[in-house]
């Protein structure tokens, strides 16, 4: 017989060993749960409840296994298991278990249960289903359920105006509001969620972030505020913390339909596709959302995503047959065929109108270009504010022109609050000064110039003159009357300080004003010169029916005042040192 050969003490099996944990088990559990196999999931969930006993969210997802297999008193020695021992925030297990009593006719048990559900509840996310259980068991029972307040209903009204607020794009309105809410109310948590996603509008990060924290501190397991602070991470490129958190979301499994979209559209734009897609296409079979076609797009990004072409096709289709005057579907189905062609696909990316599932970048457009769209466009109203807090000199500039189009008082507070700000550039400031004028703010203006706080009126444009004559401002009227639609907002700032540095340094010989039109005409000469916009002496003369002769003279007048040559750069920081 052959020698047997034996193997070498030495070598190391090749084997890689499996890690069981809480982790590899609910993984299990989820996909048992996409195939619809509650046996098995079942299973697998108990075993990550043994890895992690003090994990709410594996006992809750147990529970609901086991309310779908029909063993509601197994369900409900869980679900109190959870607010006994576990966590006592996890309100909405006792909706949960008013549910299997009611389905085990035990309605007095149901009672009780969805009492507590109601009256300490903070967020209310099944007030619709718990109004129609109350009408069910208050016919059961043959009488009123025996109900002595609404915990989520507790500033309710309020809650709702600061919503329409925000879906109207008021954000510091809406600020203001949920801000005396939170201080009357400080555990009602959904307050505390949109009062973070309206200061993130405004470009509070800060105080966003902290609300975020403080919704944690109260119920640590509050998911909105969990994907809000993941939003953040990748805000701030804070990638371990990052890490961290998308493994919790990525383990959790929520089963009412609000949360599962959240979560669906959060990992989105944390880049994990492949979780966003499983809960997306979780909401396409629960029905919920069948003839929403936003629904259907946001799937099919999430498909794109991964590589699943023909699914995002398919559901792109059935989102344009839903929605046939959207031009969404249409131009994404342009994109996904420019990657059938052989093209490298590039990543797509989920467009919500909440800022915190989106970063907020001012449009690549001018303010004329963008018409009335601030009025009526809170995603481009919010990137104003951003920007105005934390964009460059001419991305400001921008915003302040923008403003001047919008004319509301969302506007005139955010420029008001820019004029306190003890580092913004004092040009403009003054600009914001001049915008406030133009949309005919009527209270005392506020403001932070040269580092002293100072009261202007809104309606005298130079303050530091003792008069303001009718012909003077004739001047300037003539001048941007003639001037508009050709020139920007900053432009005819430029003019009118221009016209009253003028006139301030001249005083009190200030030259007779004997024909408007030419004094304008200079003006306007001098402000395109600033702008380095190419103008003519022969060209404003035409435009003014003054005669160039007097138009230079006036030019040179104004030169000789203001010094215009040496001082105008410290002045203007648009003009290029040449008249």
């Amino acid at each position: 017989m052959g020698k047997k050969k034996l193997a070498s003490p030495s070598q190391k099996p090749k084997v890689i060993p499996l890690r069981m944990d809480a982790t590899f088990f609910f993984e299990r559990a989820v996909q048992s749960l996409d195939r619809l196999h509650y046996e098995k999931a079942l299973k697998y969930f108990r075993r990550a409840v043994e890895y992690e006993p003090n994990n709410p969210v594996n006992h809750c997802n147990m529970a609901g296994i086991l309310s779908e297999l029909s063993q509601y008193e197994e369900s409900n020695k869980i679900l109190k298991h959870i607010v006994e021992h576990i966590d006592e925030t996890m309100t909405e297990c006792y909706f949960y278990m008013a549910n299997n009593y009611a389905n085990m006719d035990d309605f007095e048990a149901a009672e009780v249960v969805l009492v507590q559900y109601l009256e300490h509840d903070l967020v209310g996310q099944f007030m619709d289903e718990a109004e129609e259980m109350i009408e069910l068991l208050s016919y059961e029972l043959e009488r009123p359920i025996k109900l002595k307040n609404i915990k989520s209903r507790e500033g309710l009204f309020e809650h709702d105006k600061a919503r329409s607020l925000l879906e109207d794009g008021q954000f510091s309105e809406a600020v203001r509001v949920l801000e005396k809410l939170v201080k009357k109310h400080p555990d009602l948590l959904a307050a505390r969620n949109n009062l973070a996603l309206a200061l993130y509008y405004i470009g509070e990060f800060e105080r966003s972030l902290d609300e975020i924290r403080e919704v944690l501190n109260i119920d640590q397991g509050n998911l909105h505020a969990m994907c809000n602070l993941a939003i953040f991470y990748q805000h701030f490129g804070k990638k371990e913390e990052l890490d961290g958190l998308i493994d919790k979301l990525s383990r959790t499994y929520p089963f009412h339909q609000e949360h599962v979209f959240k979560l669906a559209t959060t990992m989105g734009i944390l880049n994990e596709h492949e979780t966003a897609l499983r809960h997306f296409r979780r909401l396409l079979k629960s029905g919920e959302g069948e003839q929403d076609p936003c629904l259907y797009h946001y799937t099919a990004v999430a498909a794109y995503n991964t590589g699943h072409l023909e699914e995002a096709k398919r559901l792109w289709r059935k989102a344009g047959k839903m929605d046939p005057d959207s031009e969404i579907p249409r131009f994404y189905l342009s994109e996904l065929n420019h990657a059938e062609q052989g093209n490298e696909p590039l990543p797509l990316n989920y467009h919500y109108h909440l800022p915190f599932e989106d970063q907020i970048r001012l449009p690549d457009r001018t303010a004329d270009s963008l018409g009335d769209q601030p009025d009526r466009n809170p995603l481009v109203r919010s990137s104003f504010f951003w920007a105005l807090k934390h964009g460059d000199f001419d991305t400001k500039l921008q915003v302040l022109q923008a403003f001047g189009k919008v004319k509301d008082r969302e506007a005139e507070h955010a420029l008001l609050q820019f004029l306190l700000e003890p580092n913004e550039d004092e040009y403009l400031k003054k600009v914001a000064i001049f915008v406030l004028r133009t949309m005919g703010t009527a209270e005392p203006i506020h403001a932070l110039l040269e580092g002293k706080h100072i009261q202007l009126d809104p309606s005298r444009i130079a303050p530091n003159l003792p008069l303001w004559e009718e012909k003077w401002q004739k001047v300037m009227e003539s001048a941007m009357r003639t001037m508009d639609k050709r020139y920007d907002m900053i432009q005819q700032h430029d003019l009118q300080t221009l016209w009253v540095e003028f006139l301030t340094r001249s005083y009190p010989t200030i030259p007779i004003v004997s024909k408007v039109e030419a004094w304008a005409a200079a003006l306007e000469y001098l402000t395109a010169k600033m702008h380095r916009r190419e103008i003519s002496y022969k060209e404003v003369s035409a435009r003014y029916g003054v005669s160039v002769q007097t138009i230079s003279k006036h030019v040179k007048t104004i030169d000789l005042a203001c010094g215009l040559r040496e001082k105008m750069e410290a002045i203007f920081p648009r003009f290029n040192g040449k008249l």
